[in-house]
């Protein structure tokens, strides 16, 4: 297998370092990565966490907050010339002024918050206020799943592939990809318009599989999902083919040695920079899991997250904080997992929400904790667009959630406004999480009907009797500030 990096990598990774640690002597500097496969909620969990942090948001147990030693939260210039800035203002304008879910992330981006705060410590408060740079990173859940090809070969790549396609819950979809790869062979001439062909239908496959009724995540590489500037180059034009286990090295001029150089030129000028450059530069990590959209489409889109969660696990560098370690290689010392969405069940079954995940989430979180990175796991929404309530139906009270369906979302049979308020039950989960992955319950106990995850409209924000406007409402963000950087604020 090979490196993650090269030797040349690991020393400019160094320098970055250590150039980081001599700046972290001023003011110290936190770099939170943030993200999940597709509809997880990144930009999301971003903007509701900077706003809620610079307008006072309700936070009771984010301790700095909470005890009033938070002074302020402010926004700084860019710290990195040559990533983009995450858009916080236009998405908390979607939020706040327009009511509609923000554009999902496309590319990385990044945001730096510093907050200032006093101390808890006596001494330290007599030294002066504290302060503290928060730099959000933000990058696409598809381009987590390439992490793992970095320790593949490319026949690696092709045979795991290969399974997945011919599995029960893929073969429909992938049978024009398959059909397409029956009229080659790895020994053929290399051809450019086989190429494409089988490239085009490898990315339709795979968009298939990422859709809705499917909900499948295990679908690298993530750049032929979201190609960007790289559409159409040689490096997003190659597919897996079927490589007998046997098979000798490949020939020069097949088809198999041609897809092969595609295939370690997207590592080397795709995956690897990205890693090197963003990945590898993280003292902490948020990972937002959709539970509840793989739950709906069945047993084997959980076992598929579970799949993709494992494999993008385990290319995370934790370990424990150690200044001087930091300089030659950084690590990721705190690690949250959070199951988004909590706002769409009722708060009785939160616990079973996150019981869920822990399970989705347990060979990772065993690696991180070997490694000496704190982990924790929490139900959350960073934006919560619902409100509880009880609705009688057929004389018998269940719990039910309040809220505005987007415009055109079906409920029902009804097609809403994006005006109307509806309550709904939503559904219970079941109180053994192992007993939805076999498929043995159902998912509703109580009518054996899907979890209705329906896409409401974020909030109008609530006013006080003063006239004081409040921040976005959420469950459970503060819990996640708290475990994240709590202890920087200390």
């Amino acid at each position: 297998m090979s490196k993650i990096l090269s030797i040349a990598d690991e020393a400019r990774l160094g320098l970055t370092n250590l150039a980081a640690s001599a700046n972290d002597l001023a003011v110290p500097t936190v770099r939170l990565g943030v993200t999940g496969l597709a509809r997880a909620g990144k930009t999301v969990f971003i903007t509701a966490l900077v706003h809620n942090l610079m307008h006072g948001g309700r936070l009771p147990l984010f301790n700095a907050y909470a005890s009033g030693r938070l002074s302020r939260a402010q926004l700084q210039p860019q710290p990195d010339d040559a990533v983009p800035r995450f858009e916080y203002e236009a998405h908390a304008a979607d939020l706040i002024n327009d009511r509609i879910w923000p554009s999902s992330t496309r590319q990385v981006s990044e945001l730096r918050l510093t907050i200032e705060y006093e101390s808890a410590s006596y001494l330290s408060r007599k030294l002066g206020r504290g302060k503290l740079h928060l730099d959000l990173i933000d990058y696409p859940g598809e381009w987590l799943l390439d992490l793992p090809l970095l320790k593949k070969s490319y026949a690696e790549f092709c045979a795991d592939a290969m399974e997945l396609a011919h599995s029960p819950k893929r073969e429909g979809v992938a049978k024009d990809f398959l059909a397409a790869l029956a009229d080659v062979t790895p020994d053929d001439p290399e051809n450019e318009q086989t190429a494409q062909t089988l490239a085009a239908t490898f990315k339709q496959y795979l968009a298939a599989c990422r859709d809705d009724t499917m909900a499948l995540s295990m679908l690298p590489p993530g750049r032929f999902l979201m190609p960007g500037e790289l559409e159409g180059t040689p490096a997003l034009t190659f597919a897996p083919l079927n490589i007998p286990s046997d098979a000798a090295s490949a020939r020069a001029g097949t088809l198999r040695a041609m897809m092969e150089r595609r295939y370690e030129a997207y590592k080397a000028h795709v995956v690897r920079p990205f890693f090197r450059d963003h990945f590898a530069r993280l003292d902490r990590q948020i990972v937002l899991v959709d539970v509840l959209h793989a739950l709906n489409a069945g047993p084997e889109a959980l076992h598929d997250l579970e799949l993709a969660l494992g494999e993008v696990l385990t290319t995370f560098r934790p370990g424990k904080k150690s200044w001087l370690a930091s300089i030659v290689s950084r690590r990721i010392d705190r690690i949250l997992f959070a199951a988004t969405k909590a706002d769409h069940l009722h708060r009785e079954d939160h616990n079973k929400l996150q019981a869920l995940l822990q399970k989705l989430v347990l060979k990772g979180i065993e690696h991180a904790r070997f490694r000496g990175a704190e982990v924790d796991v929490v139900a959350m929404a960073a934006v919560r667009a619902t409100r509880e309530a009880t609705i009688n139906e057929n004389g018998q009270d269940l719990p039910a959630i309040l809220g505005t369906p987007l415009p055109g979302e079906k409920v029902n049979g009804s097609t809403f406004d994006g005006n109307s308020e509806i309550a709904i039950f939503p559904g219970d989960l079941p109180e053994d999480p192992e007993s939805v992955f076999s498929g043995l319950e159902s998912i509703s106990e109580k009518d054996g009907d899907a979890i209705q995850v329906v896409r409401f409209r974020p909030p109008p924000l609530t006013r006080t009797a003063e006239g004081f406007t409040l921040s976005l409402p959420h469950i459970r963000l503060d819990r996640a500030i708290e475990f994240l950087i709590g202890d920087r604020l200390s």
